[in-house]
């Protein structure tokens, strides 16, 4: 074989090599740009709203007589939860013994996993009669929580505790109640 031919046909091997390997790296190096500008997956709050009920269960005493002992009620729970941000209204009602307490709060939700979030939330008691888990006067409130979503169901599970500072007429000291129950997503 000619000397010429044989450098022009291993100029035409390495050619094509170059041009093969020049393919693969342009697929490899746009492979690398679409993996490195996807955001990274992220658990959602707990999805959706949810209205339940459940038990509330005073932890405190105000010490000014019956009217501030321990109590334990009935609870009910609403949850309007908005999908874009992490923020959520709630409102719970404490009902039992010699009053009624009406909890509104804003929350700010902090996703643990796909089926559950924590959450801090702030807001006010407003107390109309006696004897309620949460004291017997109106005050500021703060109420840490969880809200558990079970998997393939409309059935939410939440517990929650209800800080109201200077709750209590007789004593303002603070009163806190702990909550929990069952709700369907809506």
């Amino acid at each position: 074989m000619h000397p010429f031919k044989s450098h022009r046909l291993n100029m035409q091997v390495v050619t094509r090599w170059k041009n093969q390997f020049a393919a693969i790296g342009g697929v490899i190096l746009a492979a690398g740009f679409f993996v490195s500008t996807q955001s990274p997956v992220q658990a959602q709050a707990a999805y959706g709203s949810y209205i339940g009920a459940g038990a509330a269960f005073g932890v405190t005493n105000g010490g000014g007589g019956p009217s501030e002992d321990y109590n334990t009620s009935g609870s009910f729970a609403v949850r309007y939860k908005f999908l874009r941000a992490p923020i959520s209204l709630r409102t719970q009602v404490l009902v039992g013994g010699n009053g009624v307490a009406v909890v509104p709060t804003v929350s700010y939700d902090i996703p643990i996993n796909w089926q559950g979030d924590a959450y801090i939330a702030a807001g006010a008691s407003i107390v109309r009669g006696d004897n309620t888990p949460i004291g017997n006067k109106n005050s500021f409130v703060i109420q840490p929580g969880v809200d558990y979503s079970l998997p393939n169901t409309s059935l939410m599970l939440y517990t929650n505790a209800i800080v109201a500072f200077d709750g209590y007429k007789s004593s303002n000291g603070t009163a806190v109640s702990i909550q929990a129950g069952a709700g369907l997503r809506f």
